[in-house]
């Protein structure tokens, strides 16, 4: 089913959301934001105080709105979002930035006017899958959304990027990409929305361990290069990442209200 198709028979959908003013625009990203955030800790995401997804402000463009350092995914709620501004100042908010977030998201935001929201973590089969510096192959429908659309950065995949050097570099690797395998460091998505950014990140994990596991049961068959890419442009675009979120969404919604707080 292809984009257009899918939205014509989901007349509800609206992608991407029209708002009558700046503030419930933003409200609607901080929302998303949080939910995102709950998401990745009830799959498992978090590493310490390691992980952000970030979402830029609709106003204030060069500023983005990004989980607090050192605060459990599985806790954030709206009110505990911190504005920053691409010169790492936490404008709105009392807790800290998370240092290696604002320089990489600071970046990959600066450089693709693009990108609404940007994901990243230390997930378990990401970060394995990193350490081979290769990006995924076509063996199964939900890789190929990333077919000739995901690229491995190996420059300073194994140093904690605190230097605003280090992001350039995973910005410019980046390029007009979705996503990235940070070599020995993991995964890093962007989209137009932040169900989209969380989407290909939470697919992508699921590719790296289904790769994973095909390769230790032995050789996997790929899909041919011209029916990877039919998949792709039906499967890959932001229509179908915000789409694709929504059952996310509506449980997290129903099991974790107080993220509205």
């Amino acid at each position: 089913m292809t984009e257009p198709a899918r939205a014509a028979t989901a007349p509800q959908m609206n992608f991407p959301p029209v708002f009558a003013t700046v503030e419930a625009e933003r409200q609607h990203r901080k929302e998303r934001l949080a939910g995102a955030l709950r998401i990745f800790g009830r799959y498992g995401f978090g590493e310490g105080v390691a992980g952000h997804i970030t979402a830029r402000d609709p106003e204030l463009t060069d500023h983005f709105w990004v989980n607090p350092f050192g605060m459990s995914f599985r806790h954030i709620r709206v009110s505990d979002l911190i504005l920053v501004n691409h010169e790492g100042d936490v404008v709105e908010g009392s807790r800290p930035v998370n240092r290696a977030a604002f320089v990489i998201h600071a970046a990959v935001h600066a450089a693709r006017p693009d990108v609404v929201a940007a994901a990243h973590a230390h997930s378990l089969y990401g970060k394995a899958w990193s350490a081979l510096g290769r990006t995924l192959d076509p063996i199964t429908q939900d890789a190929c959304a990333f077919f000739e659309d995901h690229v491995v950065v190996a420059e300073g995949g194994g140093k904690v990027v605190l230097e605003a050097e280090g992001g350039t570099a995973l910005a410019q690797g980046l390029g007009r990409h979705k996503a990235a395998i940070h070599q020995n460091h993991g995964l890093f998505t962007v989209g137009q929305s932040v169900e989209e950014a969380t989407w290909w990140f939470v697919t992508m994990e699921r590719s790296c361990q289904a790769q994973l596991l095909a390769e230790a049961a032995g050789t996997p068959k790929l899909i041919p290069a011209e029916w990877a890419r039919y998949t792709r442009d039906q499967a890959g675009g932001p229509l179908a990442g915000w789409f694709s979120f929504q059952p996310l969404w509506d449980e997290i919604v129903r099991t974790d209200p107080d993220l509205f707080d």
